[in-house]
C-alpha cells in the first residue's frame, strides 16, 4: 500500500491499517523506492522528511543507542523492535554443504553407478564362486577381489572429487571473510559512533565520506559535492553527483556504490536482504550449474560402453551355449541336468566378467585426478577455481567476453605524457628527464597547484593497503608529483586554501585559491605578483580558453598567441586520439581586492597555463601478448566497457583487440539493433562502450545459443547475472565485489588477464588427459575382452587365458596409475597453437579411432599367436607345469604392450613424435617405473595369488620386445593417410561465426563501397554535397575504428 496523495492533514496511511505496525513504512514500501529508483514515489511518499519521520527519527540526532533497552530487563537489547520489523543487516549464511551430501553429490555420476553396479554383481557372483562345491581346494579364494576392487575404486572417486569441492567451498569463504565484516560511522545519540556494518539499522543516519563502499539503501540527508561511483551495483558508468530532489538531484543511495568525492550524510531505508546489494546477492543462490561439455560426452560414453559390454556378453553366452551343446551332443555321452545347470552357471560368471572387464573403472579417476591436480596447480597462477567442471569448460572457450578496467588494464590512472613549462615528455620513462629540464620556478608553481587544488589524500584502501583515494584524475597527478619526493601532506598542511571551488560540470574546472606567504616549504615559496594565487585545472579546451599567458621552456610568463595556442590545441589533439584524459593546469595571481569581490563564480579570466597532461589506465603487463594467444588459440575476444567509445576504441587497438573489419559501438546504440540486426553485428562486434549490465547477458546468451562455448570476466554486483550465466565466469579477487565471486566460478586472485590465457592452458590440458586416458584405457579394455572371448570359446574348459586376480591388475591398478601418469602432465604452449575443439565434436576422434583400434587389433592377435603358438617358440610340453608358463608369459607380455603403449598414447594427434616432453612429466617416468617393477614382482613373487610362475631371462626379454613393438606399429597406424576420410569427421574444430579473414575481407568491400558513393556525392549536385559527404565520412571513420 502507498500513500495517498493530497491529504497532508491526513496520516500517511489509515489508521486501521497502522494501529499494529510501529512504523508508518513497511519494508517493502521503502524497497520500492531504490530497486529501480522512483523518485515519483518517493515525492508521492512525502518527500524525505515524511520518510525520516515515518521512521520515527530526528536527523540532528539520529536514533537512540538505547532504544526499545529496557533496564529492569537483563535479556533486552536495544533496536529489538526496528530490526524485528525491518530485519538485520546480515544476509543468512550460505549454508555450507556437508562433506556426506558433497559425497552423494559425486556419486550421482552414470559411470560410477554403472561401475557399482558391475561390482555388486561381481561380488555376488564371486562370493558364490568361492564357497560352491567347485572351488578346488587348496586354492585360495580370491573370488570377492575384484568386485571389492572396483568398489574401493568408486569410492577413493567419489572421496577425492567431495573432498576437493569441501576445500574449495572453504577456501572460497575464507577469501571473503575479511571483507564481509567492517565498521561504518553512524550518527547516533547526537554524536558520531563507529559501528560493523552488520549492526547498522533501518532509520540510522549514516555519514558519507571518499572510498566508503555504502554497506546499505539510503535516501541522502545532506551533504556537499557528494559523488557516487554505482558502476558496480547498476553498470552506470559516470559518477553520479547525488543531492535534494527538490534540486533534481539524485537522492538514492545504493548498497554497494562507492564514495568518489566530497561528504555527507543519508538516512538508511532498506537492510539485509531488502537491500539492493542483499537482493542482487539472494537471487544468486539459486538456480543449478549445467552440465559442462565433458560431462555430456562421457555420460553418452558410459551408456555406449554399457551396451556394447552387454551386447558382448549376451553374444559370449550364447555362443558358450551353443559350443556346449553342440561338444555334448557330438561326444555321444549327454550330460545329465545337474552338469548341465553347472556348466550354465560357469557361462554366466564368465559372460559376466566380460561386462565387468568392459567398463572403464579408471576412467572417473583420471577425469578426477585431472581436474584436482589442474585446479591445485591453477592456484599457483592465481586462479582459484570454485567450481571444479569449470577447468574442463574453459579448456574449449572459443568467446571471451572482457572488462577493460581492472582486467584489461591496471586500474590506476596514471601521467603517461605531458606538455608542462613548454616541456614534453611522451612516456613514464621521459619524466625524470623532464623534471631536470624545467625551471625550478615552474616546477614549484606546477607541485604547489597539483597538490593544494585537489580533494584526493592518502589512506587505507578497502584492501588495507595505502593509496590515494578520491577521483582517479587528482590521484594520478599526487602520484606524479609524489615520484618526485614531495610530501604533499607537508605541503598542505603549510598552506590553508583561502576559497575553494569544487569541480561542477557545468563548467568543467576546479578552483583553489590559496593566500600567498613566505612562510611553509619551498613549493610554497613560488615567485608571486599579487597576494593570492588561484589555482585551476579542468577540461583542457575550456581552460586553455581562458588562458591569455603560458609559462615558456624558461619559466617566464609569455602572451599565449595563437601560434602557441595552436601548437596546444594539436597536442590536447594527439592526446585524446590516443585515449588519454588531458588535463590542462593554470593559474593566476590576484589582489586582496580582486580576493574580497569574489562571488559564487571562480576567477577563470586572464589564467597562465603552466601547461597539459595525458593521463591513462595503462595496459597491463603481458595483454597485448595475452589477447594474441587467444587469437592463435582460435580464442574470439571481445571488450565490454562501461567508459565511452573513443576511449575503448584506443584501448581494444592498443591490447589488439580491435582489428581490421571488428565493429565497435555504443551501449544506447546496441540496444536499439532488431534481432536480424543482432545476428548481423555480434559476429563482428568487438567493442562495447557505455555497457549496461543486460548488454552483456544479451551477448551471452546469444554466443551460448549460437553454439559458443563462452567465458566472461566482471567485478561489479551488476555483472553478476552475466557470469553466472556465462559457462564460465572470471570475477576479481582483489577489486571483485562479493556477488561477482559468489557468481563466478573462477576467481582471478590478481585481476589479471593474463591469468585467463593460463586457465585455458590448463582446461586444454585437462580435456586432452581425459583423453589421452580414454585412448590407453579403451585399447586395455577391447584387447582385454577380446582376448578372455576369444581364449573362453577356444578353451575346452571355457575358460579365460587372463585369470580374475590378472585382469584385476591389469583393469585396476594399470589403469588407475595410468590415470595418474596421464592427468598429470602439465601444459605446454603448444596447447594454444590449435582452435578449440567443437561442442559436438565425439569425445573420441577418427585418429583416436584408428590408434585404439590399430593397437588393439595387434595386441590381439599378439596373444591369440602367443596362445597358438607360445609352446612350439618357447619350448613348451603339455604338462600342467608348462602350461602356467605360457599362461604367465601372455599375461607379462600383455603387461609390456601396455606399458609402451602408454607411451603412445602421450599424443592423440598424428605427431610422430611420442618422446617430446616426456623428460619434463616425471609423474609419468615414476609411474612406468612402479608398474614394471610391480609387473617384476607379481610375476616372480606373485604365486598362487596371481596365477603366475616365475621366467627365465630369455623369456623376460622376448616378453619385453614384444611389448616395446607397440612403438613401432603406434608410429606405422599414424603413418596411415586420411585420403578417404570426410573433412568433417577429421576436423574436430570450432567453426567461429565468422573468421579474422573473412572480417578483413568485409571490410574491404565496404571500404570500396564507402569510397565509392563519397566520389559519387562529389560528381553529384552542391546543395546536398556537403551533407552526404559528411555522412559518408561518418560512416568511413566508424568502419576503420
Amino acid at each position: 500500500m502507498t500513500p495517498r496523495e493530497n491529504q497532508e492533514n491526513e496520516p500517511l496511511l489509515g489508521e486501521e491499517s497502522r494501529e499494529n505496525k510501529p512504523f508508518k513504512f513497511t519494508p517493502e514500501e521503502l524497497t520500492q523506492l531504490v530497486d529501480p529508483k522512483n523518485p515519483d514515489l518517493l515525492k508521492k511518499y512525502g518527500g524525505t522528511e515524511k520518510i525520516v519521520e515515518g521512521l520515527r527519527v530526528d536527523p540532528a540526532v539520529g536514533i537512540s543507542s538505547d532504544e526499545g533497552l529496557d533496564t529492569n530487563n537483563p535479556k533486552s537489547k536495544p533496536f529489538q523492535e526496528r530490526q524485528e520489523y525491518f530485519g538485520r543487516n546480515v544476509l543468512p549464511e550460505v549454508k555450507q554443504r556437508s562433506l556426506l551430501s558433497l559425497i552423494w553429490e559425486a556419486y550421482q555420476d552414470r559411470i560410477l553407478i554403472l561401475l557399482s553396479i558391475a561390482a555388486l554383481i561381481s561380488l555376488i557372483v564371486g562370493i558364490h564362486e568361492d564357497y560352491s562345491p567347485r572351488h578346488p581346494k587348496g586354492e585360495s579364494r580370491v573370488g570377492w577381489v575384484d568386485g571389492t576392487a572396483i568398489i574401493v575404486a568408486v569410492a577413493a572417486v567419489v572421496l577425492t572429487n567431495a573432498i576437493n569441492d569441501y576445500q574449495k567451498e572453504k577456501q572460497f569463504r575464507k577469501l571473503n571473510a575479511k571483507k564481509e565484516d567492517r565498521v561504518v560511522k553512524l550518527f547516533r545519540s547526537g554524536r558520531e559512533q563507529l559501528i560493523s556494518i552488520h549492526d547498522v539499522n533501518v532509520g540510522d543516519i549514516l555519514f558519507l565520506e571518499p572510498g566508503d563502499i555504502v554497506p546499505v539503501d539510503g535516501i541522502f540527508l545532506w551533504g556537499h559535492n557528494l559523488v557516487c561511483d554505482e558502476s558496480s551495483a547498476t553498470g552506470e558508468s559516470d559518477p553520479i553527483k547525488k543531492g535534494d530532489l527538490e534540486k533534481n538531484l539524485d537522492p538514492f543511495i545504493l548498497s554497494g556504490s562507492k564514495i568518489l568525492d566530497g561528504n555527507g550524510r543519508c538516512v538508511v531505508i532498506a537492510v539485509g536482504t531488502r537491500s539492493f546489494f542483499g537482493k542482487t546477492m539472494m537471487a544468486l543462490r539459486d538456480g543449478e550449474n549445467e552440465d559442462t561439455p565433458l560431462q555430456i560426452k562421457l555420460d553418452a560414453l558410459a551408456e555406449q560402453i554399457a551396451k556394447l559390454g552387454v551386447s558382448i556378453a549376451l553374444i559370449m553366452l550364447i555362443t558358450l551355449i551353443i559350443k556346449y551343446f553342440v561338444t555334448a551332443a557330438i561326444s555321444g555321452n549327454f550330460p545329465d541336468t545337474e552338469e548341465i545347470a553347472t556348466h550354465m552357471i560357469l557361462i554366466v560368471i564368465q559372460a559376466i566378467t566380460i561386462v565387468v572387464v568392459a567398463v572403464p573403472e579408471g576412467l572417473p579417476m583420471a577425469v578426477t585426478l585431472s581436474l584436482a591436480y589442474a585446479t591445485t596447480k591453477m592456484l599457483k597462477d592465481n586462479n582459484l577455481v570454485r567450481v571444479l567442471s569449470a577447468c574442463e569448460t574453459m579448456g574449449n572457450a572459443t568467446a571471451v567476453c572482457s572488462d577493460k578496467t581492472g582486467t584489461l588494464t591496471q586500474n590506476r590512472m596514471t601521467v603517461v605524457r605531458g606538455l608542462l613549462g613548454f616541456k614534453r615528455f611522451d612516456d613514464e620513462e621521459q619524466i625524470s628527464d623532464w623534471r631536470k629540464k624545467i625551471a625550478s620556478s615552474t616546477y614549484d608553481i606546477l607541485v604547489q597547484g597539483i597538490v593544494l587544488n585537489s580533494t584526493a589524500f592518502e589512506d587505507k584502501d578497502e584492501n588495507g593497503n595505502i593509496d590515494f583515494i578520491g577521483s582517479k584524475t587528482e590521484c594520478a597527478l599526487l602520484d606524479f608529483v609524489k615520484s618526485f619526493g614531495v610530501d604533499y601532506k607537508e605541503i598542505r598542511s603549510a598552506i590553508k586554501p583561502a576559497r575553494v571551488y569544487p569541480f561542477a560540470s557545468e563548467r568543467k574546472t576546479m578552483t583553489t585559491i590559496i593566500k600567498l606567504s613566505s612562510a611553509g616549504p619551498s613549493h610554497g615559496k613560488a615567485p608571486a605578483t599579487g597576494d593570492y594565487r588561484s589555482h585551476v585545472k579542468g577540461a583542457s579546451e575550456i581552460v586553455l580558453g581562458h588562458c591569455s599567458h603560458y609559462i615558456d621552456a624558461e619559466g617566464k610568463v609569455q602572451e599565449l598567441d595563437d601560434n602557441i595556442r595552436q601548437q596546444y590545441k594539436m597536442n590536447i589533439v594527439n592526446f585524446t586520439t590516443d585515449a588519454l584524459r588531458t588535463i590542462c593546469l593554470a593559474y593566476r595571481d590576484i589582489t586582496t581586492d580582486d580576493f574580497n569581490k569574489l562571488g559564487d563564480e571562480p576567477p577563470l579570466n586572464g589564467l597562465i597555463c603552466l601547461g597539459l597532461v595525458g593521463i591513462q589506465d595503462p595496459l597491463r603487463p603481458g595483454v597485448k601478448e595475452s589477447v594474441e594467444a587467444f587469437r592463435k588459440a582460435g580464442v574470439f575476444v571481445r571488450m565490454i566497457t562501461g567508459d565511452n567509445v573513443v576511449t575503448a576504441r584506443a584501448i581494444a587497438r592498443d591490447a589488439g583487440i580491435l582489428t581490421k573489419g571488428g565493429i565497435s559501438m555504443e551501449g544506447p546504440e546496441f540496444r536499439k539493433l532488431s534481432a536480424e540486426k543482432l545476428d548481423e553485428t555480434i559476429p563482428r562486434l568487438q567493442v562495447l562502450a557505455r555497457s549496461s549490465p543486460t548488454d552483456k547477458t544479451i551477448i551471452v546468451k546469444w554466443l551460448k545459443k549460437n553454439g559458443e562455448v563462452v567465458a566472461v570476466t566482471g567485478d561489479g554486483t551488476n555483472d553478476g547475472p552475466a557470469l553466472k550465466l556465462a559457462d564460465v565466469g572470471f570475477s576479481m579477487g582483489i577489486a571483485g565485489t562479493e556477488v561477482a565471486k559468489e557468481a563466478s566460478s573462477i576467481i582471478l586472485m590478481d585481476d589479471n588477464f593474463s591469468s585467463i590465457v593460463k586457465a585455458l592452458k590448463w582446461g586444454r590440458a585437462v580435456n586432452d588427459s581425459v583423453r589421452k586416458f580414454l585412448q590407453f584405457q579403451l585399447t586395455v579394455n577391447i584387447t582385454a575382452v577380446v582376448l578372455s572371448f576369444a581364449s573362453a570359446v577356444m578353451s575346452d574348459e571355457s575358460e579365460s587365458i587372463l585369470t580374475a586376480v590378472q585382469l584385476l591388475w591389469v583393469n585396476l591398478i594399470m589403469d588407475t596409475l595410468a590415470a595418474l601418469a596421464l592427468a598429470t602432465e602439465p601444459p605446454t604452449d603448444d596447447l594454444l597453437n590449435r582452435r578449440p575443439t567443437s561442442k559436438n565434436a565425439s569425445l573420441i576422434s577418427y585418429r583416436m579411432w584408428k590408434m585404439i583400434l590399430g593397437q588393439a587389433i595387434f595386441q590381439i592377435a599378439i596373444n591369440i599367436s602367443l596362445l597358438q603358438l607360445g609352446p612350439a617358440i618357447f619350448h613348451l610340453s603339455d604338462s600342467k607345469e608348462d602350461l602356467a608358463v605360457l599362461r604367465t608369459l601372455i599375461f607379462n607380455t600383455f603387461v609390456f604392450l601396455q606399458v609402451f603403449n602408454e607411451i603412445n598414447c602421450l599424443r592423440i594427434d598424428d605427431s610422430l613424435n611420442v618422446f617430446r616432453n616426456i623428460f619434463n612429466n616425471h609423474v609419468f617416468l615414476i609411474v612406468q617405473f612402479v608398474v614394471i617393477l610391480g609387473q617384476f614382482l607379481i610375476v616372480e613373487f606373485g604365486g598362487v595369488a596371481f596365477g603366475t610362475v616365475r621366467l627365465n631371462w630369455y623369456q623376460w626379454l622376448v616378453t619385453v620386445l614384444i611389448g616395446f613393438l607397440s612403438l613401432p606399429i603406434g608410429f606405422i597406424i599414424r603413418l596411415i593417410p586420411n585420403v578417404c576420410i570426410p573433412e568433417s569427421i577429421l576436423n574436430e574444430d570450432h567453426k567461429p561465426i565468422i573468421s579474422q579473414s573473412k572480417m578483413h575481407l568485409g571490410s574491404v568491400f565496404e571500404d570500396v563501397r564507402t569510397e565509392t558513393m563519397i566520389l559519387s556525392a562529389l560528381k553529384g549536385g552542391s546543395k546536398d554535397k556537403k551533407s552526404r559527404l559528411n555522412e559518408l565520412v561518418r560512416r568511413k571513420r566508424k568502419s576503420t575504428a
